[in-house]
């Protein structure tokens, strides 16, 4: 099978030809943050004050390795997503378009998804140094204290990942 090419931001009409299983090529803008990213960015809506924008984003939970030099970033394998959980479903009803990390989803965050038309892209653990070669530039837009845990946004080419969620709530973690 080949691979769907889908470029950043993601169109919520194509999101809708997706299901469980699909390969995905992904080329564009995203986010990158994880657990203290999150936790500081809810404290900044919780202010409000909120720290930037995610409405039609997609989110690569990740934390990467030190750059070597010549390198764009570190080693850039996803990390657990159900950490995350506790703000994926105001994220998506908020804006989110779409969300990529590993492992699966509490059922409040499967029904986020289908609700919103949004879709869960799985990256594969142990691939950090794959996904590293897919991303061409890497800035950190806020949180800088948070060193690996700072948001940043990267751009990516053909970045590959799996639909493990789809916006009709199909979940490739089904038992």
């Amino acid at each position: 099978m080949d691979a769907i090419k889908l470029n950043l931001p993601l169109d919520k009409n194509e999101l809708k030809k997706l299901h469980v299983g699909d390969m995905v090529l992904l080329t564009g803008p995203m986010l990158v943050f994880r657990d203290a990213g999150h936790k500081r960015l809810f404290e900044s809506i919780q202010n409000n004050n909120q720290a930037f924008e995610y409405k039609g984003e997609t989110i690569y939970f990740m934390g990467p390795c030190p750059a070597k030099e010549g390198e764009v970033i570190g080693s850039a394998g996803p990390t657990t997503s159900c950490r995350m959980d506790k703000y994926t479903p105001f994220m998506l009803d908020t804006g989110l378009a779409g969300q990529i990390g590993k492992g699966k989803r509490s059922q409040d965050c499967i029904d986020a998804f289908k609700r919103n038309g949004c879709v869960y892209f799985a990256a594969i653990g142990g691939a950090g140094a794959i996904y590293q070669k897919s991303i061409k530039s890497a800035k950190v837009l806020t949180f800088d204290d948070l060193g690996p845990e700072a948001i940043r946004r990267i751009e990516v080419q053909d970045f590959p990942c799996i639909v493990a969620i789809d916006t009709f709530g199909e979940s490739i973690y089904k038992e």
